[in-house]
């Protein structure tokens, strides 16, 4: 329903209410009746909401085709960060409301991240190889087939210290991905869409959230 989709779509923005229909140019009573489905707005209303919340008319209207969402093992494209020795293969798709994004990392023998917290959830799962997780102070060593689902609050961080390279499925929601799906991602501990552990103590003030 499209009241659901909208109230998703600002929180993954990190707006409040008012501050959607300040880019709307709509008035918060109005706005929270169509986020409670208790209002339908015309289609040039709706033109102005989705301008507010940075997406086109498709994203409340489009349909998503089951193709779309496949994915194979021989054509999905590999990336990665500007200096960053990881690979990248993104398995999930985007569509109108959705929350996860996954992917399989490549990681060589040697890799080290920082320690990070942040919103959102995760969880790995090894292909190949071995992780050093660390997990809220824990060290978790993890080998092929293990797998660890935690809050991104929880300070973590992970690094390959074996002699060989390693490989593992990664899928979460931070909501810096659904921002930024054009660009590649930031999984785990890392520095786009996290904060260092350190730093985040020195955050106080969050901006409200309706």
């Amino acid at each position: 329903m499209l009241g659901p989709m909208l109230r998703r779509r600002r929180r993954q923005l990190g707006l409040t209410l008012r501050q959607l229909c300040d880019r709307a140019g709509l008035s918060v009573g109005y706005l929270s009746q169509v986020e409670n489905n208790k209002a339908v707005p015309t289609l040039g209303t709706l033109a102005q909401i989705a301008a507010g919340l940075e997406v086109g008319l498709d994203y409340f209207v489009a349909q998503p085709k089951p193709a779309d969402a496949l994915s194979r093992a021989d054509g999905r494209p590999r990336f990665s960060l500007p200096g960053s020795p990881i690979g990248y293969e993104a398995i999930s798709s985007e569509y109108p409301g959705s929350e996860l994004s996954s992917y399989i990392l490549h990681v060589p023998p040697g890799y080290v991240s920082e320690t990070v917290t942040h919103d959102g959830e995760e969880i790995i799962l090894i292909l190949d190889g071995e992780i050093e997780q660390t997990l809220g102070g824990e060290v978790i060593a993890m080998r092929p087939g293990d797998s660890l689902h935690y809050s991104g609050a929880t300070p973590h961080a992970w690094a390959n210290r074996g002699g060989t390279p390693a490989r593992l499925l990664w899928t979460g929601t931070l909501s810096v991905l659904h921002q930024r799906r054009s660009q590649a991602p930031p999984p785990l501990s890392v520095r786009a869409g996290g904060r260092r552990h350190d730093e985040s103590k020195n955050e106080s003030n969050r901006r409200e959230r309706t």
